[in-house]
């Protein structure tokens, strides 16, 4: 088998129908464009959190943060200070 990089951050974006609509499409977009420069963090979509009603919504990973009817400049506030291990 062979090794494959293994990402300090993980931001999941739920794209499922309804997250997709409120902006979860566009956040994706945004930060998987951002993470091709950025090798500190990975951008994994998911289909469905089965948290409809606070769509958008996202989780980053490690620390469990998980954000709701979230703005993209949240996110990726929230994601640069995760990097820097802020708190």
């Amino acid at each position: 088998m062979g090794k494959f990089p293994i990402p300090d951050n993980v931001l999941y974006v739920c794209t499922g129908s309804k997250c997709a609509k409120r902006g979860g499409k566009s956040m994706y977009k945004i930060a998987k464009a951002l993470a091709k420069y950025d090798d500190s963090f990975e951008v994994v979509r998911t289909e469905c959190t089965d948290r409809c009603d606070w769509a958008p919504v996202c989780a980053i990973q490690p620390g469990n943060t998980w954000l709701k009817e979230y703005s993209e400049k949240e996110v990726l506030k929230l994601l640069q200070k995760q990097r820097r291990g802020e708190d």
